[in-house]
């Protein structure tokens, strides 16, 4: 009975660590690719195989969020300024806002969101989005990069997306680094202490 007892044990202890082990070596290989095409704030085109000069830290929004999305980005607007005042923020480190939303967040919506939140033109910030005359081509481009990271969202059908609640910093060549919860959870020191970490 001891044996049978151990022997189911290390069978749940085995099954555990292999589970543990798959997810982070799925996370560790994530890379977004490289032919992911967006329209920023400012209309233009934006992609990310095109810049190999700065980390990134990613976060997916849409502005119709009550709670969740605007929290987060009003956490990495404090964290901005702890990083300008280290002299990263733009050289080695920019920020990526990607809706989930763009049939209704077009670049004009989006202005105001990052106008809300005292979010100036820096190019240091970016705000995505897709045209809205090609809306199953902006299906495509986001589902590219939201695989590629894991994150997942639906629309139930009554404009309050159902979505993952992480942030993720990528590389210089968009390569998985590490994911952050967002919201209240969103610890703006563990995010700049890994920031900190990758660039020196």
């Amino acid at each position: 009975m001891k044996r049978i007892y151990i022997i189911c044990s290390l069978a749940v202890f085995l099954g555990i660590a292999g589970g543990i082990s798959f997810f982070l070596i799925r996370d560790a290989n994530a890379a977004v690719p490289a032919s992911t095409t967006f329209i920023t704030q400012s209309g233009d085109t934006y992609q990310f195989g095109k810049d190999h000069t700065k980390l990134k830290l990613i976060e997916f929004i849409y502005t119709h969020c009550p709670d969740v999305c605007p929290t987060t980005t009003q956490k990495m607007v404090e964290l901005k300024q702890d990083l300008l005042k280290k002299g990263v923020y733009g050289k080695t480190i920019e920020f990526v806002t990607i809706t989930i939303d763009p049939f209704r967040d077009t670049p004009e919506i989006l202005n105001e969101y990052k106008q809300g939140f005292g979010i100036k033109n820096d190019n240091n910030w970016i705000f995505l989005t897709g045209a809205k005359q090609e809306i199953k081509n902006n299906q495509k481009q986001l589902l590219k990069i939201a695989n590629a990271l894991q994150f997942q969202f639906k629309d139930p059908g009554n404009g309050q997306f159902i979505h993952s609640t992480f942030t993720y910093l990528v590389s210089e060549d968009n390569k998985f680094i590490a994911k952050f919860p967002m919201g209240k959870e969103f610890n703006k020191q563990d995010v700049y202490d890994k920031i900190m970490e990758k660039i020196e």
